[in-house]
């Protein structure tokens, strides 16, 4: 890495802490019902939804009321989605006369939507209409990332309350997450991004006019492109603040009307790891320990900023079979597949933190990148999408993952463990081995599937060891709710469409609902005084201990599949034949 990346990264770091840290102090106070400068603009509105849905917000939920609220709820905006899609010919805000979409890829878009995975087996500007993208899309950014976050809370609460079942109450903690956080940020961002060239806009799509007449290969005239207009700006911004991910163009955030400059570079990729990183210090205050958030916090940071390396390091590289082809071309770096504008660093930077956060979005294509590169978030998503994570998702898988690393270190010293005063018993092992197990079930599971099957081999762009790591790659991204994809695959197929629609929807609510059940388990508790022989969970042997257990459980499991794709990919290229 050269000096001017050291200088973006420690830019990017010290953004990500100085934004942070206010931002998850603000959110605790969210979510305890405390007073916020934004109360006199926003209460109002609360309490006007409350009456329009007949909320009671002082009545709290216990687990199972709270998981079937949640359950059903995005339940519903996955059957809106699917309708917008099948008859949005018959809909308003359509300038293009885009046709409903057919029912296996309406299906797989409502479900990854509605699970915050926002993967796209199809072309945005070629299939969506903008009441589609808006309505639907975009509705679904806030909501299923108002989901994730009010989750969290709830799963915070259990071990912040003793002997109670109550957790708090779901619409009320959606409605805050919405209207307090996601929503003012998503304006300021989108008025940002609007200023440094995204577009917004509800007019068709522009025509071009070429200063020549285009012809084809046979020397016949050919109608002018068009050029894809939208309410683009809107959508990147709760797209990339929910940990959402999903286009509105095809390319995603490597589109110039998507992500024009290097500032609006900056602004998203920034914005992809903002809650997440903030809500550790929100956890940290609701707990009444910021160790405890700070523990976390340095956790995912020492896991992210290592593989980023990796990344940067490989990709500066470039490709070996250059060098074997000739010595003058053993310097050049990795551009393929990447913006000019961008560059390596900002490429790598950005891939590192779209699959560390469960963002998905993309500024360069992963299918490009050397395969040592590629497997990094490749890793990141097998991890179980905790470094960082989804907005609420992530945090409450890593804490879980620091329930298994306690009960790990409570058997080697012959103690009962304890998690900020809560004993850790057999119950709560049995939820939390469900949360770190499903992910690799339904990652190799699919991956095992679709390569046994014609169907699943017949959309491969690329075969042997890069075709593998596709599929793998696809399964990854679905079965931990990530949506990206390394674009050599075809995935907008009835078998992939879906495959993949099984493993996003058993994904997400497979370990909202045992998380929650955590939390119901440990709240109905009495707290513990901390002993000498109490293990402590805000110091260096606790972070390095959850590193470890992380790296045991996530990686371990996914290194025979790895073997078959990447790693034996960069061993083909770099032992000459």
């Amino acid at each position: 890495m050269s000096a001017s990346d050291i200088d973006q990264l420690i830019l990017y770091v010290s953004l990500l802490f100085v934004l942070s840290f206010p931002l998850g102090l603000y959110m605790a106070a969210v979510y305890e019902g405390r007073k916020t400068f934004i109360d006199r603009l926003v209460k109002p509105l609360e309490s006007l939804t409350y009456r329009l849905s007949s909320v009671k917000p002082d009545e709290e939920m216990d687990w199972k009321q709270y998981a079937i609220a949640m359950f059903v709820f995005n339940i519903l905006g996955l059957l809106v989605v699917y309708a917008l899609q099948r008859l949005q010919l018959m809909l308003p805000f359509n300038p293009q006369s885009l046709p409903g979409v057919s029912a296996d890829s309406a299906l797989n878009t409502a479900v990854s939507f509605a699970s915050n995975t926002n993967w796209q087996g199809y072309s945005g500007e070629q299939t969506m209409s903008y009441l589609t993208q808006m309505l639907g899309l975009n509705v679904q950014n806030f909501v299923s990332a108002a989901t994730g976050m009010a989750t969290l809370v709830a799963f915070i609460r259990g071990f912040t309350r003793h002997s109670t079942n109550l957790l708090g109450n779901f619409w009320v903690d959606l409605v805050r997450s919405v209207y307090y956080v996601l929503l003012p940020l998503s304006c300021c961002l989108a008025l940002l991004l609007v200023s440094q060239g995204v577009v917004q806009t509800i007019d068709g799509y522009a025509n071009y006019h070429p200063l020549e007449t285009i012809k084809n290969a046979r020397g016949e005239i050919v109608a002018a492109p068009v050029i894809a207009l939208g309410p683009a700006a809107s959508q990147v911004a709760i797209k990339q603040l929910g940990t959402n991910g999903g286009g509105f163009f095809n390319v995603n955030s490597s589109h110039p009307l998507e992500n024009p400059m290097p500032f609006s570079n900056l602004l998203e990729v920034l914005s992809i790891l903002l809650i997440s990183a903030g809500l550790c210090w929100t956890f940290g205050s609701m707990v009444g320990q910021l160790r405890q958030g700070a523990a976390i916090f340095v956790s995912m940071a020492v896991i992210f900023l290592g593989l980023l390396f990796v990344c940067a390091i490989f990709e500066n590289q470039g490709n070996p079979l250059f060098s074997q082809m000739s010595s003058q071309l053993s310097s050049l770096s990795n551009m393929e597949g990447k913006e000019v504008r961008f560059g390596i660093f900002n490429s790598v930077l950005w891939a590192t933190c779209t699959t560390a956060a469960s963002n998905g979005s993309v500024n360069s294509m992963h299918d490009s990148y050397l395969p040592i590169s590629g497997l990094v978030p490749m890793l990141l998503m097998q991890l179980g999408e905790v470094v960082w994570g989804g907005v609420g998702s992530g945090l409450y898988g890593m804490i879980v993952f620091a329930l298994i690393t306690v009960f790990i270190a409570g058997l080697m010293v012959g103690r009962t463990p304890e998690y900020l005063g809560k004993k850790i018993e057999s119950f709560e092992v049995k939820m939390a081995s469900l949360v770190i197990l499903i992910p690799p079930i339904l990652a190799l599971t699919g991956t095992a599937v679709a390569v046994s099957m014609e169907c699943g081999l017949s959309s491969l762009c690329n075969h042997g060891a890069h075709g593998f790591s596709e599929i793998l790659y696809a399964f990854s991204s679905a079965g931990n709710n990530n949506g990206s994809a390394f674009a050599g695959l075809n995935a907008n197929t009835v078998f992939y469409n879906y495959a993949l629609a099984v493993a996003m929807f058993f994904a997400r609510y497979w370990l909202a609902i045992p998380a929650l059940a955590i939390a119901g388990a440990v709240a109905a508790k009495k707290t513990v005084p901390r002993s000498s022989g109490t293990l402590p969970t805000d110091n260096v042997l606790f972070v390095v201990l959850l590193i470890s257990v992380v790296f045991i459980f996530g990686a371990l499991t996914f290194i025979p599949a790895l073997a078959l794709g990447p790693i034996v990919e960069q061993l083909q290229m770099v032992i000459p034949k």
